[in-house]
């Protein structure tokens, strides 16, 4: 990057501020590096807007690098190239019976907003050379509600990481999984040596490894390969990317915003932003204060460092609406060592298991979705106070399936506590401290439920989305199998996280709120700097990416707008159109073919 695009070295350095008082000027601010801000940096920049994207931390990538790297994106391009039938209708129906209407951050507006963006989010990041594809068995996590589908979900395919060889970002971008592996790949890695279907993806994941290292790629997928493609896009764009440079202070005149400044290399720069800022800086899943005070709980996160707040706090400085910070991307979480915490999907869904609270009783279908699961944890936790919860399993699910968090530091989970083992219950009772008539009465119960096929406490195992994460060897009911065979394994489990969902209020144009519901101009949130449209549930595979992504998108083009750009503002105009008619009658909006070139399905590239 040559020093006079946006390098603070291009700067008299002997004097504070330009004559006007400001260091740097641009069209458009964007702070953070996962999927809300390097989309809004990309659309804005396509756009025609002079972008600057500023990360607070020393690696990029935000909790996007480090996450599955999905998105829920109902009625989606890939969903019409299969013939897979889905709407717009059916999506909100959807989107209102799962999450309904908490507040001004889901309401209608906002839902359609998302919804009716989607096809041209996606379909720009493919004229990019992103290569999506379909994870088509995925279920939304609440399938038998009206409007619930399955294959709403997609994910990069892979992506090369010697793209950005040769730029300083690739060695300070976080790391995930080391490996081309997809979210679809998980759900049959898990029984990888337990059914057929399970081994051949196994056996397709080893020779995609090769495959690629054979030919010389860096292949990775899920969230590496998200924040790696979109990062991509923006050094082929040549946007600017400044590494530990928070924004400290959001600037307004008159009621607009009109700079910020931004702590770089040891200065405070004051940046002037003609079009407007984008927060999309994460939340606040490391904060510990934060989360004792909004949440009673000091938090077992599997968000990455950085996650403090702080771009939730810049908007609230300048008069910004909060809203949802209670709530968080809730799932099991399991401590690896102090300050490392790992997330749980199949391990607590596969047959052979159970959950117990420290009474030894079952309270909760363990199969549920993750958020449901972290939102159950803490309820039962307000009635019986003891915030672990156990993960018992017998020896087929030791041997059956795949356990990742116990991959390395096994013996360190051991030692610390974190994992015991024993012969017998009696014995395992007696060791994680439950009252063993209990505990032995609560697992004879739970294994008539399986050899019948019906849990009749908490239905797991009712659902497709229950049977997702299951063993379809297993029979009647994919997800019971009985707790009766030694060695068993507990494993505590705490109400984790993926990062958290309260935040700065928003608009269907990404533009943040005041508390009486106007607009502070100038200024654009989204991702998990925001309360989400999500509300408080999780609908399915990628709703925290997917919105994040998309509202970055919409606040760009909002901001472009503003700039008197006419295939901007067509776009604008056209999604706030949709976004006004009743249900029943939205139409696909109506997008200059200038606004997102190569729109059409057949030709967009996919995995």
């Amino acid at each position: 990057m040559p020093a006079s695009a946006h390098d603070p070295a291009a700067h008299n350095t002997t004097a504070r501020h330009s004559a006007d008082g400001w260091d740097d000027t641009v069209d458009y601010l964007v702070a953070g590096t996962g999927a809300a801000g390097l989309s809004a940096a990309i659309t804005a920049k396509v756009n025609g807007l002079d972008t600057l994207v500023v990360e607070s931390e020393a690696l990029w990538g935000g909790t996007t690098c480090i996450s599955g790297g999905g998105l829920w994106v109902p009625n989606n391009p890939l969903m019409n190239r299969d013939g897979a039938q889905d709407s717009i209708d059916e999506a909100l129906a959807y989107m209102d019976a799962t999450i309904g209407d908490v507040g001004p951050w889901t309401s209608r507006k906002r839902k359609l907003a998302f919804l009716t963006a989607i096809p041209n989010y996606i379909n720009l990041l493919a004229d990019e050379g992103v290569k999506w594809s379909r994870a088509k068995d995925y279920p939304d996590y609440y399938p038998d509600l009206p409007g619930g589908k399955i294959g709403r979900s997609i994910e990069v395919t892979s992506f090369n990481m010697r793209k950005l060889k040769g730029y300083q970002y690739l060695s300070r971008m976080k790391q995930g999984i080391p490996m081309p592996v997809r979210n679809d790949d998980v759900w049959l890695l898990g029984r990888a040596w337990s059914s057929p279907h399970g081994f051949l993806r196994g056996a397709q994941l080893v020779l995609r490894v090769l495959g690629r290292r054979i030919i010389g790629q860096q292949a990775r997928g899920m969230g590496p390969a998200l924040a790696g493609a979109l990062m991509h896009i923006a050094r082929k764009h040549e946007i600017p990317v400044w590494l530990e440079s928070p924004i400290a202070e959001v600037l307004v005149e008159d009621g607009r915003v009109v700079g910020a400044v931004v702590r770089h290399d040891g200065r405070d720069l004051r940046i002037r932003t003609r079009r407007g800022i984008m927060l999309g800086a994460g939340g606040f899943a490391r904060n510990t204060a934060w989360r004792q005070k909004y949440q009673g709980i000091p938090g077992w996160s599997a968000a990455p460092d950085g996650q403090m707040g702080t771009g939730i706090q810049v908007g609230m400085d300048v008069g910004g609406e909060i809203a949802m910070m209670e709530d968080a991307w809730w799932g099991a979480g399991v401590i690896l060592k102090p300050g490392s915490n790992s997330f749980i999907l199949g391990e607590r869904s596969f047959p052979f298991s159970m959950v117990v609270d420290q009474k030894g009783n079952r309270y909760l279908n363990e199969s549920e979705s993750y958020v449901d699961f972290g939102h159950h944890m803490l309820e039962h936790d307000k009635v019986s106070p003891a915030i672990h919860s156990w993960l018992v399993t017998d020896a087929r699910h030791t041997r059956r399936y795949l356990n990742t968090f116990t991959l390395v530091g096994k013996k360190e989970m051991i030692e610390a506590g974190e994992i015991v083992m024993a012969d017998t219950i009696e014995e395992l009772a007696r060791k994680i401290g439950v009252e063993p008539a209990t505990f032995a009465e609560t697992i004879a119960r739970f294994n008539r439920f399986a050899s019948a096929g019906v849990d009749r406490d908490f239905q797991r195992g009712r659902t497709a989305y229950d049977r997702y994460y299951g063993d379809p060897g297993i029979k009647p009911n994919p997800n019971l199998g009985p707790v009766e065979r030694g060695p068993f394994h507990a494993f505590k489990v705490y109400p984790g996280d993926l990062g958290t969902k309260g935040g700065l209020v928003t608009d269907e144009f990404a533009r943040v709120l005041r508390p009486d519901g106007t607009v502070i101009e100038g200024l654009y949130a989204a991702g998990n700097n925001t309360a989400s449209v999500m509300g408080h549930t999780y609908p399915g595979p990628g709703a925290s990416i997917a919105p994040a992504g998309v509202f970055g998108y919409l606040g760009a083009l909002h901001a472009a707008q503003q700039a008197q750009n006419p295939v901007a503002q067509a776009a604008a105009e056209a999604a706030a159109e949709v976004a006004a008619q009743p249900v029943g009658e939205v139409a696909e909006p109506e997008i200059a073919p200038e606004a997102q070139p190569n729109t059409t399905p057949d030709r967009m590239p996919v995995g």
